[in-house]
């Protein structure tokens, strides 16, 4: 058992029992609330990624690095509107915060806070679940704190967990714990076996993703050109220590694609030695951007094979795309991230 200092470490990356399954990509995973995220009748499954919101005070609240017109009316409310703009397009089954959603050392009341930023996922009643970054504990409320406010909120699959031990000694940003990594091979297991037993076995391996905030150094191997999509435009800001969690993913070799936030201005996929590393891109209007460079959302699809009996059967694919926050909602960077298909994956061009 954990003490009391070993739970804050809490879920700084998500894992689809409902992040590893989802979604080990099954047909359907139930969360601890009793929730079940299943694919549609279309035989999909859609997640939309929002990274780092930087939700502060409202109204009163400035955008940050936008352009001169945009200036005077711009506020913590365009963050909102965005999200609804893209929840109203997308219709996602399941929204991931993927951390620093509150921009604590700004916030007056950081429950405010968080309620106004979480409002259009809960309102949608959508499926959703929040991971914590390095800025949602700088105001009055500790992390422990925070995730027990969000596990209580309506809607959500949050969840407290993952175990860690602090190194007090080492400085920078933290990082995924051999723990945590345990706690992330013995799920693995458990969800590959469930996906090969009744009362809907599926053949092979069950493809899944992951969710957390902070890039590991190996998403520094990539620049614009040598990315698949998008760009690189600052350096990668990952812990000084590596904790391995890469290798530990290639080897187990279930999940084809992490996703994280944090660099705001970074929001290309790359792959390496067969798993995709995905930034969602800067989602907020408090957190800095560039100039004329659109606020974004990542957008990430599963597709189903349909048996010759007409069911559904194992992941045939998985594509993503992002949404920037322009006149026309538009969608850039379409591509394959994985397919079942040796040689399916690539970028679709729109």
């Amino acid at each position: 058992m954990a003490d009391n200092k070993t739970n804050t470490r809490l879920f700084d990356f998500f894992l689809l029992s409902v992040s590893l399954v989802g979604i080990c990509l099954a047909s359907a995973s139930e969360s601890a609330q009793g929730r079940k995220l299943s694919f549609a009748v279309n035989g999909q499954f859609k997640i939309l990624q929002v990274a780092d919101m930087h939700y502060a005070n409202g109204a009163t609240t400035r955008c940050k690095n936008v352009l001169p017109s945009q200036l005077a009316d711009c506020s913590d409310l365009n963050t909102t509107a965005f999200m609804w703009r893209v929840i109203t397009a997308e219709k996602p089954d399941l929204i991931v915060f993927t951390g620093d959603n509150i921009f604590g050392s700004d916030v007056k009341d950081p429950v405010k806070s968080m309620n106004a930023a979480f409002a259009p996922a809960i309102a949608s009643k959508i499926p959703w679940v929040a991971v914590l970054g390095n800025h949602d504990q700088e105001s009055t409320l500790t992390r422990q704190e925070l995730m027990n406010y969000i596990v209580k909120l309506p809607n959500t699959l949050s969840q407290i967990g993952g175990d860690y031990s602090s190194v007090q000694s080492l400085k920078g940003y933290d990082w995924i714990k051999t723990s945590q990594q345990f706690w992330y091979d013995q799920t693995s297991k458990r969800l590959q076996r469930e996906y090969s037993e009744e009362p809907n076995p599926q053949q092979g391996t069950a493809p899944g993703l992951a969710y957390f905030h902070i890039p590991f150094p190996e998403f520094d191997n990539f620049d614009t050109k040598s990315a698949t999509t998008g760009v690189r435009q600052e350096d990668t800001g990952s812990a000084t220590t590596n904790s391995g969690f890469f290798t530990t993913l290639v080897a187990r070799g279930d999940v084809k694609s992490v996703f994280v936030g944090h660099d705001h201005v970074n929001d290309f996929c790359g792959e390496l030695k067969g798993l995709n590393l995905c930034y969602g891109g800067g989602f907020g209007y408090h957190a800095y951007g560039k100039a004329g460079w659109q606020r974004r959302a990542r957008v990430v699809v599963a597709d189903l094979n349909k048996k010759g009996t007409g069911s559904w059967g194992d992941v045939k694919s998985i594509r993503t795309w992002k949404r920037l926050d322009d006149e026309h909602l538009s969608v850039i960077d379409d591509q394959v991230l994985w397919n079942s298909s040796p040689s399916g994956s690539g970028v679709c061009r729109l």
